[in-house]
């Protein structure tokens, strides 16, 4: 017997007849605050509690039908008369709810799209699926804490760098200071990265980036990007002055939207300025250029060390170039591995030995 029904009971037991109908009336007065505060319109009750309930209400007589509120009057009417029938208990009410696999279906095409319920529902109807209608959808999405309208915005940064990979670029400066016959100067270059492969493509440096400079650079990153098979259909830049209105031109003529970085914003080109610390932890930061061509030669060491052997973690840790493993296969013994070495031996590489 439960903690606070024990009490309850002597109470009762101790109370005149005057004294238990006013707990009656308390205790009427108090379910009905409780059942106004019960979200559901309708309380379903099992076999077993509405047992108990008939089991109790007999000893009461016909003055329990001015008690009850759990159900209407009626229905305990109607229970008493199955029971004295011999009748089976009702069986529950309501449909049969939605299958879980139909459940996981609709939640996939919700969370993968963006789609309103009206939509999913004829992609169900399209796989042959019948039972889940409009409300059906709806009611599952809101369950799940999911929108059932459809997702009508513009769309994320992050969403649109996933929908164009294959065919987005993103090109940015970076610079390094060089020593010339005169004393120390600030050198310039342009990375082209491509968002799908990876792969970069580098300006030779110079001194003074001026407008036919740029020109120069986005001619002839375009014809190595179809020399490499890469398309390019979108290229992101930052909104740095050296970018000229004839930069863009070149690109806009060749059918590619140029897309600058709102202000504030250097998550918009992060894949490329991610690319400029590599080359300057990795190498740049550790020589001394002496001379543009001296420079030249890290950028392309390093670009093509990038491009071939490096393992990417965006990659599965995979190198863009080169034969890599299929499955499980570790060398016998640490002599089957050999260091490859470039720039003397600042960027590093392992490797079968040939067999």
């Amino acid at each position: 017997m439960s903690s606070w029904f024990s009490p309850l009971l002597f109470l009762l037991a101790g109370s005149s007849e005057d004294q238990l109908r006013r707990q009656v009336e308390f205790l009427k007065a108090e379910n009905e605050m409780l059942r106004k505060r019960v979200l559901k319109d309708r309380i379903f009750l099992d076999n077993e509690e509405r047992e108990r309930l008939l089991k109790l209400g007999e000893a009461i007589g016909k003055a329990v039908l001015q008690l009850i509120t759990i159900v209407s009057p009626r229905t305990y009417q109607r229970w008493q008369r199955r029971v004295s029938q011999g009748q089976q208990p009702a069986k529950k009410m309501g449909r049969k709810g939605t299958p879980e696999s139909i459940r996981a279906i609709v939640l996939r095409l919700a969370k993968e799209t963006g789609w309103g319920y009206g939509r999913i529902v004829g992609e169900l109807k399209k796989l042959g699926v019948q039972c889940a209608g409009r409300s059906t959808v709806r009611k599952i999405l809101k369950e799940e804490g999911l929108q059932p309208s459809p997702d009508r915005g513009g769309g994320t940064w992050a969403e649109f760098v996933k929908v164009h990979a294959d065919t987005l670029w993103q090109v940015d400066f970076f610079s390094k200071m060089v020593v010339t016959k005169t004393g120390l100067r600030q050198s310039f270059a342009l990375a082209f990265l491509h968002i799908d492969s990876r792969r970069v493509v580098c300006s030779p440096a110079t001194f003074q980036p001026d407008e036919q400079w740029v020109v120069e650079q986005a001619q002839s990153f375009l014809e190595e990007a179809e020399q490499a098979g890469l398309p390019v259909r979108y290229l992101v830049r930052d909104k740095d002055y050296k970018f000229s209105q004839k930069f863009d031109e070149v690109f806009e003529q060749a059918d590619v939207a140029v897309e600058p970085t709102a202000p504030r914003a250097p998550n918009q080109n992060a894949f490329v300025e991610r690319w400029i610390g590599s080359i300057k932890r990795e190498c740049l930061d550790r020589f001394i250029a002496f001379g543009l061509g001296h420079l030249d030669f890290l950028i392309k060491e390093y670009a093509d060390f990038y491009n071939e052997v490096r393992p990417h973690q965006r990659k599965d840790n995979k190198p863009l170039q080169g034969i890599w493993p299929d499955k499980d296969d570790p060398p016998e013994n640490a002599e089957q591995v050999v260091c490859r070495e470039r720039l003397g031996g600042v960027l590093k590489h392992y490797e079968r030995a040939a067999a």
